[in-house]
């Protein structure tokens, strides 16, 4: 029988799990951590009864991926809520725009900007399901739908400060630039709008919902999976080398591009290392969870029903803060992003004592305590706020990069999204979550598509390992999978 190790059960981890047992595989996965997971942990991390995610939060691209739908996870305890508002962006004197659901109700509230908006957003809603399609998997395949996918590529390649021109009024240009923000990189620069066209699209389509009793629902949910095809799982253990694994068919790492160099050692070709340690990670980001009492009291009263609120100024602003944050500067005024999950899952809240979500971008591993910068923030959107706040809890840059050895110096999306790794990433590659070692394959979301909990990093490569392992013999001599 073909046997496999995952090393690491974030949601990549896992997902590559799932799918390789679902072929028939006998999988086992060793975790270095006490609690599976990764991003996808959930807890009472300040008051009793209060559920605040770990990490991963919200979940555009969860809901209809390939994965979720391959498996199920509806079907295995898994449910979504929505909150009123999918995202909001304050502005100084009570001012504000809010994205709902719907692209045409959206624009409707923004007033001269709504045009461009509805121009902008509307053929790429209509079209979202074949766009995700494509761009949840790697770059360099065959698009089925290669129209759409122009269409998408057209604005997603512009800087976001040019592509917010479109939007004409300073609350429409806030409001796509705070999305466009999720890409932790200067936003003047090349295809800095991808992230964002593709966030807000899925906004208008999907919604960013959350996971009813908090994050970690998605991780049980796929354990649910797991456990019907047998997967073992084995925690509280570190990897450092493919000689403890037993030999293996196949190995997963869902692991940082530089720990798969070190598990792997000797047997990775060397240009495939040296790629490998030259890969870029990003920003960090440092995690702020309050227990607030009788909600966030916003100026702005369409946060009020948002499940997501970017405090980030206006565009010149964000602009200027994402340019200190990428070149190791901490801003006076950092972009924070607040989640409010309570407002769709009303299980996470104890009476009318609610969890908060917060983070700032900063440098990377920046050590210093931004705590007052994040609650200054809420508060300048939100006067009264620290009059609210009964507790906290707060994780730095070191400590989220402890906890999970992938998010290196707090780089929560686990590498750079500067143009070339949007294209290519982990390395430039035919299949890039091949190592170059027989059999043993990267899976994290080092490799595309990237960040997010919805796993489509693990189950594509997977299903490249699959593919691999049952097609034709190649000579060892041959790296198929180089392009230069």
């Amino acid at each position: 029988m073909t046997t496999a190790v995952v090393v690491g059960s974030g949601p990549n981890g896992l997902a590559a799990a799932l799918t390789l047992a679902a072929a028939g595989v006998r999988v086992r996965v060793i975790e270095a951590a006490d609690v599976l997971g990764g991003g996808t942990r959930s807890g009472e991390l300040t008051l009793p009864g209060l559920i605040h995610d770990e990490c991963s939060g919200m979940h555009a691209m969860v809901p209809g991926s390939a994965f979720a739908q391959r498996f199920d996870l509806a079907g295995a305890g898994l449910t979504w809520r929505w909150a009123p508002v999918e995202f909001a962006h304050p502005l100084d004197g009570g001012r504000g725009a809010v994205a709902v659901r719907s692209v045409a109700g959206t624009a409707a509230g923004l007033g001269a900007g709504g045009r461009g908006w509805l121009r902008t957003f509307g053929p790429l809603t209509e079209r979202f399901g074949t766009i995700s399609q494509e761009f949840l998997q790697p770059v360099l395949h065959v698009p089925r739908h290669p129209l759409h996918l122009a269409l998408f590529g057209a604005y997603a390649g512009l800087p976001a400060t040019v592509l917010a021109r479109r939007f004409r009024t300073p609350e429409a240009r806030a409001l796509f630039t705070g999305v466009a923000v999720h890409a932790f990189r200067p936003l003047d620069t090349f295809a800095s709008s991808a992230i964002g066209v593709a966030l807000t699209t899925a906004a208008h389509a999907v919604g960013w919902p959350v996971a009813e009793g908090g994050s970690a629902a998605i991780r049980d949910a796929v354990l649910v999976r797991a456990a019907e095809y047998g997967v073992q799982f084995e925690t509280g253990r570190r990897v450092t080398s493919l000689d403890e694994l037993g030999g293996p068919d196949l190995v997963m790492l869902d692991t940082s591009p530089a720990a798969a160099t070190r598990i792997a050692g000797d047997r990775m070709p060397r240009h495939i290392r040296r790629a490998y340690l030259n890969y870029r990670h990003g920003p960090g980001v440092f995690k702020v969870d309050f227990a607030v009492e009788g909600g966030v009291p916003w100026a702005y009263e369409g946060a009020r029903s948002a499940g997501t609120v970017h405090l980030g100024g206006g565009v010149a602003e964000m602009a200027a803060a994402e340019r200190d944050v990428t070149a190791g500067r901490m801003p006076e005024r950092p972009f924070v992003l607040v989640g409010q999950q309570y407002l769709a899952d009303r299980s996470r809240s104890a009476g009318d004592m609610h969890p908060l979500y917060a983070y700032a971008h900063v440098p990377a591993g920046f050590r210093g305590d931004a705590t007052e910068a994040i609650t200054a923030r809420i508060e300048q959107f939100a006067p009264g706020f620290r009059e609210r706040i009964r507790a906290m809890y707060v994780r730095s840059t070191t400590e989220l990069s402890r906890r999970n050895e992938n998010y290196v110096g707090g780089d929560v999306v686990t590498g750079a999204n500067d143009p070339w790794q949007l294209l290519f990433r982990p390395r430039a590659a035919l299949d890039p979550y091949a190592t170059g070692v027989p059999g043993v394959h990267l899976c994290s979301a080092a490799t595309p598509p990237g960040a997010g909990a919805h796993g489509m990093c693990g189950y594509n490569a997977a299903r490249r390992a699959l593919a691999r392992l049952r097609g034709p013999a190649r000579r060892p001599e041959a790296d198929p999978t180089r392009l230069a």
